[in-house]
């Protein structure tokens, strides 16, 4: 069995002639003189001459039967696609394929040309052959940004199935878009959803070996994701390891174990796992306390204590007693926990957008979509990170701590460091004094093996405890050394864990560098007097790399003719990626096939031939077809 895409045949670039579609002995320069050039090419002038003085028709399509709008959308030329609209051109008009100018615009995520589309009355529904709305193709293409404009802004569907029952996010599934992926489970896309070969979204990242994507689908999904079975039987972890993706096959393994070991929050076995190791090592501290006040202080077989050393024993009590304060208050206290978005979209009116309280939230419309949390249905923080174990985002969040049965964020790091200071001084003191009342008592003999006797036989409590003492020291010790280095340099344990996955601790050339440090000084006197650092870049950054653009109105008299380049003598050669014919029943052998053009991300006239192996979007028309083993492509 097995789950790919199977090409059937490959259309050779010799057979994508230049004149294809136009008439034989056209010179393929002219080619390049013609309104579907000139708007690919964002040329207004050349357009306008051609329109007005060569009365050049726009609303006709092409020798291959695409319309010069849509090649002015698939680039981004909004100047152009204004003055083909002006000029009668169709913004509705469809292709071959059933293609508007608008799922054009969606495969390079082309918001500008979107937004004159639609304002100018493209329908965001209009599905082509295949049941394809813009969202699919944006969630194919890994267009995020795009999704998120017209699902916000023009309420599109983001949860639409196409011809084979495929959501968008099974397409981002399937193509490893863990950032596509977020925001449709933030838009609460539905995970369970199977289409017509019983497969979910979970399915097709497990079949490709998507680990990212397999990922977020299962920290923000339950068990019963992991347990679906498609047509023939198998689940996603069992599809991984068909596939021979062993690291997926195990993640999804492990998860499923995981969660059979948890236990129901709501029965009394379930309440009480959720108290975690807290009461265990409050019973351990307590009773290493009165077995310190009982065999070392109060000890009637030792000489009674001096003033001075009396004192300082009992401070070494009064250190573990404030301790075990500290250590309640850090268990027991909100580390930061960021309110959850619970709103109801089966409430949401028709024309009410599903992000309309976050549509101008600054980390989305830059881009950022790893602060979309799919769980919690927030934006959170940069900072801020999901806690599988408490199931919450939390602020500044630094790991979770199951000898405290809490997460440790940003509003208890500052008791949970007291804690540790306080028992690393009380382990400090309290072993000082026990060490130094065993090794003064005048009764003791002088001979090595004999004091082990009598020590061991008249001091038992006091050797328990130094041992107990001795071993908890180093470990705790050692704990408290890395959060104060940590605090030092505003840093998080979590941060240093996943230094080379979180894009803002990376600085120029990849190399690892903390925004978030102000220099030993100020990040220490900051946190022991406030309690934590505030989220302060040092240094302002002065360019971002992340493709994000914000909600634009284009009125009639926008003459913008931004975009990216690609030409219309380029597609029509299938310049660096052949054109495909699929079959997405793969069992018969006459299968319909599907003859769209093929977009393709590097496809400009800049690129000179170059492909991408994997970054490279297949094109809208790819089916999922289940029983090819091998995909087959143009070199």
């Amino acid at each position: 069995m097995s789950s790919e895409i199977e090409v059937v045949e490959e259309v050779s670039r010799d057979e994508q002639s230049p004149a294809a579609g136009v008439g034989d002995g056209v010179p393929e320069e002219s080619l390049r003189n013609d309104v579907y050039t000139a708007a690919a090419y964002g040329d207004l002038e050349k357009l306008q001459r051609l329109v007005e003085q060569e009365g050049c028709p726009v609303t006709e399509p092409d020798g291959l039967g695409y319309y010069a709008l849509q090649w002015a959308a698939l680039n981004n030329r909004t100047a152009a696609a204004q003055y083909i609209i002006e000029h009668g051109g169709d913004v509705n008009a469809t292709d071959h394929t059933g293609q508007t100018a608008l799922h054009w615009c969606a495969v390079r995520g082309a918001i500008q040309a979107a937004e004159l589309l639609l304002q100018e009355g493209a329908r965001v529904s209009a599905a082509d052959m295949n049941g394809y709305q813009t969202t699919h193709v944006a969630a194919q293409y890994g267009q995020t940004s795009f999704l998120y404009h017209v699902v916000s802004k023009w309420n599109a569907d983001p949860d639409v199935p196409d011809n084979d029952g495929r959501s968008p996010l099974h397409w981002a599934a399937y193509k490893g878009f863990a950032d596509c992926i977020r925001l449709l489970l933030f838009l609460d896309a539905h995970r369970g959803r199977q289409d017509k070969e019983g497969c979910t979204p979970l399915h097709w990242a497990a079949i490709r070996g998507n680990l990212e994507a397999c990922t977020v689908l299962v920290q923000a999904g339950k068990k019963d994701d992991l347990m679906v079975a498609d047509n023939t039987g198998l689940t996603p972890a069992q599809l991984a390891s068909d596939k021979n993706h062993r690291q997926v096959a195990f993640f999804l393994g492990n998860a499923r174990r995981l969660l059979d070991k948890r236990c129901d929050g709501n029965s009394r076995l379930g309440r009480i796992s959720k108290l975690g190791l807290a009461p265990i090592l409050w019973c351990i501290i307590f009773v290493l306390l009165v077995t310190y006040i009982h065999s070392v202080i109060l000890a009637t077989k030792m000489p009674r204590l001096t003033a001075a050393a009396g004192l300082l024993a009992w401070f070494g009590v009064l250190l573990a007693t404030v301790g075990l304060v500290m250590f309640y208050k850090c268990s027991c206290k909100d580390p930061g926990y960021i309110r959850m978005n619970m709103h109801d979209t089966h409430e949401t009116k028709d024309d009410e957008p599903l992000l309309k309280i976050e549509i101008n939230n600054p980390a989305l419309l830059a881009g950022n979509w790893s602060q979309l949390c799919a769980t919690c249905k927030i934006v959170r923080p940069l900072r801020a990170k999901h806690c599988s174990t408490c199931d919450r985002c939390v602020e500044q969040f630094d790991h979770h701590c199951p000898w405290v049965s809490n997460c440790i964020g940003k509003k208890n790091k500052w008791d949970f460091f007291a804690f540790l200071i306080l028992e690393v001084s009380a382990m400090l003191v309290t072993g000082g004094v026990c060490l130094t009342r065993v090794l003064t008592d005048p009764l003791a003999p002088h001979s090595f093996g004999a004091w082990i006797q009598y020590v061991g036989k008249n001091h038992t409590g006091a050797i328990s405890f130094l041992i107990a003492d001795f071993f908890l020291f180093f470990g705790v010790f050692a704990l408290t050394v890395v959060q104060a280095s940590q605090i030092s340099r505003n840093i998080t344990t979590n941060e240093m864990a996943n230094a080379m996955r979180y894009s803002y601790l990376r600085g120029s050339g990849g190399r690892f560098r903390n925004p978030y440090d102000h220099g030993i000084k100020k990040n220490c006197s900051d946190f022991l007097i406030n309690g934590y650092n505030e989220d302060v870049e040092c240094i302002e950054e002065l360019g971002r790399t992340e493709e994000g653009v914000g909600m634009m109105n284009i009125g009639r008299s926008s003459n913008l003719a931004n975009g990216d380049s690609h030409t219309r003598g380029e597609y029509a050669r299938g310049h660096g990626n052949g054109q495909y014919v699929i079959n997405v029943n793969s069992n018969s052998t006459n299968s319909k096939t599907h003859n769209g053009h093929v977009h393709s991300s590097h496809c400009s006239h800049n690129n000179h031939g170059k492909t991408r192996n994997d970054s490279a979007p297949l094109g809208l028309g790819l089916g999922l077809g289940r029983n090819s083993r091998s995909v087959t492509s143009s070199s």
